[in-house]
């Protein structure tokens, strides 16, 4: 049986420190900020943890709306990397936004979700909630993160199939075949 919805996303044991997110939060403002004015950014972090290979996703909030959402699925580079060329593209590259302007710069409200390793699921353990789901067929694949069923109050079988709704796909290819890999995710933000 599909897990109901919970009423926020269940908590994964932090990784970070509270220094170390706030450093990567203002590392996404400062590569935003470096990308918009073309003047380069500092790339050595402060904490060897946060050289780490790790897969994340930027987020972006302008206002209380969803602005631009970029990230890697899998570690392609360091995490501190990745948050920069994240953040970045989320404000720069985005095909569903046109890119950020100098006076919205400053009014971002960011969110990092830093994704654990994948790994496959079937359709009965999915945990709203704590997992985000990548379903992939053929070559096709779509990603939500574990907090986007809570943001629109989804069950896991609506969970599922939004995921392949991402991905283009019909909508049960989660029934006909499709490979559902899960992740949970330390989420943290302004």
């Amino acid at each position: 049986m599909l897990q109901p919805p919970s009423q926020s996303v269940l908590a994964v044991p932090a990784e970070y420190s509270p220094a170390e997110r706030e450093i990567l939060l203002q590392l996404a403002h400062r590569a935003i900020d470096a990308r918009l004015h073309r003047h380069p950014l500092e790339l050595t972090p402060s904490s060897p943890h946060l050289t780490e290979p790790r897969g994340a996703f930027t987020t972006l909030h302008l206002r209380g709306e969803l602005r631009g959402c970029i990230g890697y699925v899998l570690p392609v580079a360091t995490l501190y990397k990745t948050i920069a060329q994240t953040a970045a593209a989320a404000a720069f590259e985005d095909p569903r936004f046109e890119p950020v302007t100098a006076a919205e710069a400053s009014e971002l409200k960011i969110e990092i979700s830093v994704m654990s390793p994948l790994f496959d699921v079937t359709p009965d353990r999915v945990e709203v909630g704590k997992h985000g789901l990548l379903i992939s067929f053929e070559n096709r694949r779509g990603l939500l993160l574990p907090q986007v069923p809570i943001e629109h109050g989804w069950d896991g079988e609506t969970f599922l199939n939004e995921t392949c709704r991402k991905a283009c796909l019909p909508l049960d290819a989660w029934r006909l075949g499709a490979r559902i890999e899960a992740f949970t995710a330390e989420v943290f933000g302004e």
